[in-house]
């Protein structure tokens, strides 16, 4: 932040571009959240946004990341820990402002690997995201679901967040040469 801090969770620092959160697990799990910030994190998190996104490829992911985080895009990743780190959840945000909401953290994408879910990692990652926009001085989250995805729906509304409004969506015709 511009201010010289970094989100925190608890008292926690979670600094700009990583988070260090613990499952209740036995043994422990020490999970690491980032933001992808080069083109080679950008490309360890199609695999698993692939799975929301699937009309994407890989290339077509990393170049529509990096020209929407010129516009405020961020593409968070949790990680497992070591010795062999995998991400298993990817989130796509931005923080933005409307007369409606004030300043708020939209969610564009929220995906857990298909692999890896009901297993808490989801709930990290969006537990990340509240004390990110807490941070921020965001005074909501939003985001969108499509209306097939009823798990998602599930976890979401378990999640705390509710139902406010539809969606409206238009396609628009190609411009006239």
């Amino acid at each position: 932040m511009a201010d010289g801090h970094s989100p925190c969770l608890n008292g926690q620092n979670l600094g700009l571009t990583s988070a260090i959160f613990s499952l209740v697990a036995a043994p422990p799990l020490v999970m690491t959240i980032h933001l992808a910030q080069t083109t080679a994190a950008i490309a360890q998190c199609f695999p698993v946004m692939v799975q929301l996104r699937p009309h994407l490829t890989e290339s077509e992911f990393i170049e529509q990341v990096l020209r929407q985080q010129t516009a405020g895009y961020h593409l968070a990743y949790l990680e497992t820990p070591t010795p062999h780190p995998q991400i298993v959840a990817v989130a796509g945000f931005r923080i933005t402002e409307n007369l409606a909401w004030g300043q708020f953290l939209y969610v564009d994408d929220l995906v857990t690997n298909g692999t890896a879910r009901s297993q808490g990692y989801g709930h990290q990652l969006l537990t990340w995201l509240v004390a990110y926009a807490q941070e921020y001085h965001c005074t909501q989250i939003h985001l969108d679901s499509g209306v097939m995805r009823h798990q998602a729906h599930k976890f979401y509304l378990n999640q705390g967040l509710i139902i406010t409004g539809y969606h409206f969506a238009s396609s628009t015709p190609p411009p006239q040469p």
